[in-house]
This record gives structure tokens, C-alpha cells and sequence, in this order.
């Protein structure tokens, strides 16, 4: 079972996101509204993909995933744990800061706020190939 971590400050997304991410994607889903508890789960379970809010209090979901990125380099990680994909929502999708973060090595989309459930799991495929059927 694929496992995914999911970071916003917004509680009804991330129960909308739990729901519908163990329903539809068969996938094992841990949610937090904390940055602080989402690193800590980052570093202390493997995780197959990140879907972090951009813009949160006190920390962007970018800067997160940096922070990450940078303990798995300096080998504080099992080495045999990958930093994986991280996939950004935003609902300043525009911002040029927003689209400057496609170009961030691991970073996989960003997906404007409001999204469909359809265009959740389309970029959930597109870096989880298979994710979205049904397990055997």
C-alpha cells in the first residue's frame, strides 16, 4: 500500500483529502495541519508521496520539503529511504513564487485551489504510476 503525507492548515481539506485518498487511491494516508508534526513524521516514516499546502502559517509547504530534502543529504535518514515526490496545492497557483517551485528538484506539480477529485488523482498517477487502480 502506497503511503502519502498530507500537510494543510485547512482541517476540512485534509479530512476531504484522508477520505478520498484511502477510498479512491487505496493508499495509506497521514494528515497534520502542523509543519512542525509533518517533519517529524517525514523523517520517522517512509512515505511514497508528499501533497503539502504552499501557503501555511509560519511555514510555506516549499520550504518544508526543503528542510526535508536537506536532513535526507546530510544522511540523518536510512540511506535506503528516498525524499519522495512532493506535489504543492495552492490557491495562489499564479504567483510567480508558486511557479518558480516546479523547477525545485522532487517537486511534481502544483495543484491550483479549488481542485477535482479527477485532476487529485491524474497528478497522483502521473508520479505513483498504478496508484489509482484498484489493489489486486
Amino acid at each position: 500500500m502506497r503511503a502519502i503525507l498530507v500537510v494543510d492548515d485547512d482541517v476540512e481539506i485534509l479530512r476531504f483529502l484522508r477520505e478520498t485518498l484511502t477510498a479512491l487511491a487505496h493508499c495509506a494516508v497521514d494528515t497534520t495541519p502542523s509543519p512542525e508534526y509533518a517533519f517529524e513524521l517525514a523523517l520517522r516514516k517512509p512515505y511514497d508521496l508528499f501533497l503539502f499546502d504552499y501557503q501555511m502559517p509560519l511555514i510555506t509547504g516549499a520550504t518544508l520539503y526543503t528542510l526535508v530534502r536537506k536532513v535526507h543529504d546530510l544522511g540523518l535518514v536510512p540511506a535506503a529511504r528516498r525524499v519522495p515526490p512532493l506535489v504543492l496545492m495552492s490557491g495562489h497557483a499564479e504567483q510567480r513564487g508558486a511557479q518558480a517551485l516546479l523547477q525545485e528538484p522532487g517537486v511534481r506539480g502544483l495543484l491550483p485551489k479549488p481542485f477535482t477529485i479527477q485532476r487529485l488523482l491524474s497528478r497522483m498517477e502521473s508520479c505513483l504510476p498504478g496508484v489509482t487502480r484498484p489493489p489486486a
